[in-house]
């Protein structure tokens, strides 16, 4: 058979098909190479070669032990080509078995043969896909550890690295690879002086420690010739190490913070990690690289204030921010978008340095309008860690209106993650002074936030009841009517029963928030009094922590504070001993909260009050109150002090 060198001759030709499947081991041996010669880079040509049924005999003659040697060295480098096309022809790789017949071939002892399944594994490996994970077992990732020892070839030691740092996509599997000594040989492999097998095991050690403080401290803990992990790691991410991996060094640097192995006070992370990553943002690099960085950068700072703080201060960060938002890349304005969201999450100079610098508010504007879901979620979030500032939300934010395209966000068929973001930022949009709280009520903020509280997300149902809560806040009696309208009584008895402890607190303080000021309890009440009371008496008897009986009680105190609406404690036997039993409860915010409800119900000087006195005194108040005066609870005592004064003649 003559070797053809264009896809055409592969399509007119019967002969390379019918060779493959010959029992002559140098005619089949000749197909495979035409084959693989034919495939190698053309995606075009890999399609049509799966497409005509190649791929299961390929699997065949590489199983086959009796097949000649060359023939399943060859077959496995033809798999390998197929398996750099599409992410589609991976997926039928594995899904054909391919990652689990390599797998086993590793067990043989043919040198070239394993380094053909290795490479190939590699290769199938770079698929982040479900189907990709889960093949690996402790047999085989003990297996695997042997080919990358001190001894092995650079090629075997980095194929290895690549394997391995695709098969602990879950704890699961991160603690297994840990359990099987992957830091030991890891460690090892960072002393070897080449960048195909170093970056291959930084982001090999940097999946392992993600999110796993198990892990995480197993890896700082191990060294190699005396030098532990980190310290081998912050010379990776010197100015002159390749960028590749300087990125993967600062990224697995970054992972063993945040994963609780490294403080963020440790001068690895604070002088060496923090400015690496800031450097790297820089307009003189690549996009890509700048990309990545920001990406990282963003993690690491996510959850420490102190680290915001030097990172905003540092070589021109937020212009180089900005910059990398006027980028083409979707990765780069994303990740633009997500260092914001970090530097800004807790320090109110930073947020104003940030959205004072020019074309800022622009680009937030734009990526919320953004035709890319990503980009449109990184922007809220960066919205959502700006938005936290009082002062911006008086004059930046509502010069911009930024509140329309965020409510747009919301209608529609958003997904859950952007849902959840965007009504994250429209809880700070409806606090008490934000002038965007009224425009908004007006296009019907409060329909689509009930509409929210019955969402089967527990983050969404959270949101939408914060969000009605803040707004409910010295609303006016109006605006209040329109959210216990919006919702009605069902479903605030559901969201009382909710199975997410912070929906239920957030449910108490609207209630708490609909009830008061003095000013509108006795309207609230006298609308809705019975069922505001059933829900109080539902917590009250649930089987709850004291931090939630707490709002409760503090949702009585304010109707004790009401001139009618102290009616609906007072007439109800049982709430009463409910109130009075906690009095002499062993938590003190819960009897903190019951006096506070006794002092209001029994202030001289209103109508009733006398009546009311005789009744508390009768149910046995004033002694516990004289009791309570022993407390060394300076508060409580402060509180039981006051109520006794409304006695005269105690």
């Amino acid at each position: 058979m003559q070797p053809f060198t264009t896809f055409m001759n592969v399509e007119s030709t019967r002969s390379y098909i019918d060779n493959l499947y010959s029992s002559d081991p140098e005619k089949c041996l000749n197909s495979i190479i035409c084959i693989k010669n034919s495939v190698i880079g053309s995606n075009r040509q890999k399609e049509s070669v799966i497409a005509q049924g190649i791929v299961p005999r390929l699997l065949q003659l590489l199983e086959d032990k009796n097949t000649k040697l060359a023939v399943r060295i060859e077959a496995a480098v033809t798999i390998g080509s197929l398996a750099k096309g599409t992410t589609e022809h991976s997926e039928i790789l594995i899904n054909s078995g391919t990652v689990e017949l390599l797998l086993d071939i590793l067990e043989e002892d043919e040198p070239r043969l394993v380094d053909a399944c290795l490479c190939c594994l590699r290769t199938l490996s770079l698929l982040d896909s479900a189907t990709a994970q889960n093949k690996f077992d402790v047999k085989r990732l003990q297996k695997l550890l042997t080919f990358a020892g001190p001894g092995e070839s650079l090629q075997r030691q980095s194929c290895v690295a690549s394997i391995l740092g695709s098969a602990c996509k879950t704890p699961v599997e991160q603690n297994e690879l840990c359990n099987v000594g992957a830091p030991n040989l890891l460690a090892a492999l960072l002393s070897v002086q080449n960048s195909s097998v170093r970056i291959p095991v930084l982001t090999c050690l940097a999946a392992m420690c993600w999110n796993n403080q198990n892990v995480a401290n197993a890896i700082v803990n191990t060294t190699y010739k005396d030098i532990k992990v980190p310290n081998h790691l912050a010379t990776l991410i010197s100015r002159d190490k390749p960028i590749e991996m300087q990125l993967e060094a600062a990224k697995c640097l970054t992972n063993l913070h945040r994963a609780g192995a490294i403080p963020a006070y440790d001068p690895i992370i604070t002088y060496r990690t923090l400015p690496c990553l800031v450097r790297l943002c820089q307009i003189e690099h690549s996009e890509p690289h700048r990309a990545a960085a920001a990406n990282t950068l963003a993690y690491l700072t996510e959850v420490d204030s102190d680290l915001q703080q030097v990172a905003a201060i540092s070589n021109q960060l937020v212009s180089a921010l900005v910059h990398l938002l006027s980028c083409r890349s979707v990765v780069a304005r994303e990740a633009a978008f997500r260092a914001f969201a970090s530097l800004a999450a807790n320090d109110e100079d930073i947020r104003k340095r940030i959205i004072d610098t020019k074309c800022l508010m622009d680009s937030v504007l734009e990526g919320l309008d953004d035709e890319n879901e990503n980009i449109r979620l990184a922007a809220v979030r960066c919205l959502h860690s700006l938005s936290r500032s009082v002062q911006q939300l008086r004059t930046t934010f509502q010069d911009y209106s930024v509140w329309r395209p965020l409510m747009a966000l919301l209608t529609g068929c958003p997904s859950t993650e952007l849902l959840t973001a965007a009504s994250s930022a429209l809880c700070n949009f409806l606090l008490e002074f934000s002038p965007a709280k009224e425009p908004m009520i007006q296009q019907g903020v409060v329909q689509l936030l009930a509409t929210l509280t019955v969402r089967p997300e527990p983050s969404l149902r959270l949101n939408g009841v914060w969000a009605l809560m803040n707004l409910a806040f010295r609303a006016e009696q109006r605006v209040k009517s329109q959210i216990l309208t919006a919702l009605g009584t069902d479903q605030i008895f559901r969201l009382l029963g909710d199975s997410d402890t912070r929906v239920l607190m957030k449910t108490l303080g609207l209630l708490r928030n609909l009830v008061s000021p003095r000013t509108h309890t006795d309207t609230m009440m006298s609308l809705h009094g019975p069922q505001v009371m059933q829900g109080v008496v539902l917590v009250l008897e649930g089987p709850y922590s004291p931090e939630v009986k707490e709002q409760a009680l503090c949702i009585l105190g304010n109707i004790a504070d009401g001139e009618k609406a102290r009616e609906h404690i007072m007439s109800n036997e049982d709430v009463l001993k409910k109130l009075i039993g906690y009095m002499t409860h062993p938590a003190p915010c819960l009897q903190q909260a019951s006096v506070f409800c006794i002092d209001n119900l029994s202030r001289l000087g209103e109508p009733g009050s006398v009546e009311r006195q005789n009744k508390l005194k009768e149910m046995g108040v004033v002694n516990i109150l004289q009791q309570l005066l022993s407390t060394s609870n300076t508060m409580l005592y402060n509180r039981v002090k006051t109520a006794l004064t409304q006695y005269n003649d105690v």
